[in-house]
């Protein structure tokens, strides 16, 4: 999509009017799971994969591969959950 800016002839394009202090994007080619894990993170962190599976309503086995994707990627990393050391809490890694 494209306007027009009042003062010139040219199309100014869309990403053009964003602002610089925009939320980081997370990569293009994360599969669709990692984005939601990843804005479960940004809204509820620190998770257990427990804890994410039942806030994204996905399946454990999927959270866990999107967990996979976003810490090889480096935007996510886990930490030893204090109340079970068998359990990591991950959060954004900022």
């Amino acid at each position: 999509m494209s306007a027009t800016d009042p003062n010139s002839e040219e199309p100014v394009e869309a990403d053009d009017q964003r602002d610089e202090c925009d939320e980081p994007a997370i990569d293009t080619d994360l599969p669709p799971s990692a984005k939601l894990v990843y804005k479960v993170l940004e809204y509820e962190a620190p998770l257990t994969q427990e804890e994410l599976a039942a806030e994204s309503r996905l399946c454990p086995r999927t959270v866990r591969y999107a967990l996979g994707r976003l810490e090889d990627h480096g935007v996510v990393t886990s930490r030893a959950c204090l109340a079970d050391a068998r359990q990591s809490k991950y959060r954004i890694d900022e």
